[in-house]
């Protein structure tokens, strides 16, 4: 019904960023190191003049060394641990050590999750899948759709106008249902649709995605779709076409304007079709175009 376009964002390869953020981090470690040893001679010649010249009493002593020489002592065994943790801990338990542990981690349990999948597949084979093998059972089967006067439902993967109340209709009829489209409509949202399950529709047989379900014929799209009563058909122009011969019931938004368009929505045949609802939306500050709800129900 409607579609998103995705932007296209440079990105830097993984493996270089990786690299560039673990120079960039090492320099500051050196650089703080320079800098704290800088501090510490200016600090230790400090010292040695305020102890040295500007004292005109006798020192204080511990253990019978001067005070000075333990505040030196001390710091300079801080310079020593912050020269160690830079050159030594950073270097061989850094970040690049705590990632190696982590991916030998998760491997380890890959391993584990694969070796007890295998283990259960043999001792028990999960039945075949459903959606290939069982026919469709909908009761009802709805074709939901924003068209224009002249049936135009968009160009380039996006609608041409922009209708919050149509966008909230959609979202109230879908919620909770199947939804069967095609791989541009896929792949024009941002991410999927909350709360219904994806079906998507392609030739391609090579085409895969872990967050829908794909088929590649109407049959099986069904198929798929045969345990919710009333799933939808939600685009593109050529789904719809390839769905009209099943559906039972259409939900149409005509907007009242003419638009360039490359896709398009079938014509509906009245003598197949009767429009058993009709409820309008004039134009106002949120639609630029003013626009009806239409349900159809076939004959």
């Amino acid at each position: 019904m409607f579609g998103f376009k995705k932007k296209h964002v440079p990105e830097i390869d993984p493996l270089q960023k990786e690299l560039i953020e673990n120079a960039q981090r090492r320099i500051k470690e050196k650089r703080g190191l320079f800098t704290h040893f800088v501090v510490f001679l200016v600090g230790a010649i400090g010292l040695i003049i305020i102890s040295q010249v500007l004292m005109q009493s006798e020192p204080i002593k511990f253990l019978g060394v001067e005070w000075w020489i333990w505040v030196l002592f001390v710091w300079l065994l801080l310079l020593i641990y912050h020269a160690f943790k830079v050159f030594i801990t950073n270097r061989l338990l850094g970040p690049e050590w705590e990632k190696k542990q982590y991916n030998r981690l998760v491997q380890k349990q890959q391993e584990r999750i694969a070796q007890l999948e295998s283990k259960i597949n043999s001792e028990k084979p999960l039945p075949k899948t459903k959606i290939i093998s069982q026919p469709s059972n909908n009761k009802t089967l709805t074709m939901i759709a924003a068209a224009g006067s002249n049936n135009e439902l968009g160009k380039d993967g996006d609608l041409v106008w922009h209708l919050p109340d149509d966008f909230k209709r959609f979202k109230a009829i879908t919620t909770g249902h199947h939804i069967i489209m095609g791989r541009k409509t896929f792949e024009s949202f941002p991410k999927p649709l909350p709360n219904r399950t994806h079906i998507v529709l392609t030739r391609d047989k090579n085409y895969k995605t872990s967050q829908a379900i794909v088929v590649h014929d109407m049959e099986t799209a069904l198929a798929a779709a045969s345990e919710d009563e009333k799933p939808f058909i939600i685009g593109g122009g050529e789904i719809y076409q390839l769905a009209l011969p099943y559906a039972t019931h259409i939900e149409l938004t005509r907007v009242h304007g003419s638009f360039t368009a490359d896709a398009f929505f079938p014509e509906i045949d009245t003598n197949e079709w009767n429009l058993i609802n009709k409820e309008h939306h004039p134009k106002d500050d949120k639609h630029d175009y003013a626009f009806d709800f239409e349900t159809w129900k076939r004959k």
